[in-house]
């Protein structure tokens, strides 16, 4: 009897944890069960020589990088500048124009003053063709319509002589580069965005 008493004790005996006992991984939610989730490498396909397929990866993987860099904020910017035209629609007053821009303008600068201050000048014009995208106007149309032709330009030479410019196109029929963002772009809205069963972080 003392001997299965024991035992009972034991095995009914809570385990003690220590430090490096809980591991963080990454799962998903899996119609109401979390399950452990992990990206796997990306896996290429090419008949370039070694070389050439190591510069073609780098050129790559950095268009990847600022994509997965300015994409939210594209996809915030882009909402904020479409609500902005469809409230301004029924608004024909200079003045009630004026002052509505600039409220929105304010709330934009709070949102993306210090991160895209930040960016390097090649996400700079990623980020703009994801406006673009977002939007279906480039940048320079975009300051142009709210912020007036003079202005435009203004910002359009500063570009300039940062080697951008502010009318940086998408066009994912005729231009590689944006049928790779595009791409990628989806890559990202199947993980995160659009997708039921979103990675979450979870201690095991």
């Amino acid at each position: 009897m003392c001997f299965c008493n024991t035992l009972f004790a034991q095995s009914t005996q809570k385990p003690e944890w220590g430090a490096k006992d809980t591991i963080i991984v990454s799962v998903i939610n899996y119609e109401g069960e979390l399950m452990p989730y992990k990206e796997l490498e990306m896996a290429y396909v090419s008949n370039l020589p070694p070389d050439k397929l190591a510069k073609a990866l780098a050129k790559y993987n950095r268009l990847r990088n600022a994509v997965y860099v300015t994409y939210p904020y594209a996809r915030t910017a882009g909402a904020t500048l479409n609500d902005v035209r469809a409230h301004l629609e029924g608004v024909t007053s200079k003045s009630d124009r004026k002052a509505y821009i600039k409220s929105r303008e304010k709330e934009l600068k709070t949102q993306f003053a210090d991160p895209l201050s930040n960016l390097s000048v090649y996400q700079g014009k990623i980020l703009m063709k994801l406006i673009n995208r977002q939007t279906g106007n480039d940048c320079y149309e975009i300051i142009k319509e709210y912020k007036g032709g003079l202005s435009a330009r203004m910002y359009q030479t500063v570009a300039f002589f940062f080697g951008s410019s502010l009318k940086q196109p998408y066009d994912i029929q005729g231009d590689e580069t944006d049928r790779q963002i595009e791409a990628i772009v989806k890559e990202i809205d199947g993980m995160w965005y659009q997708n039921p069963y979103r990675p979450l972080t979870k201690s095991n």
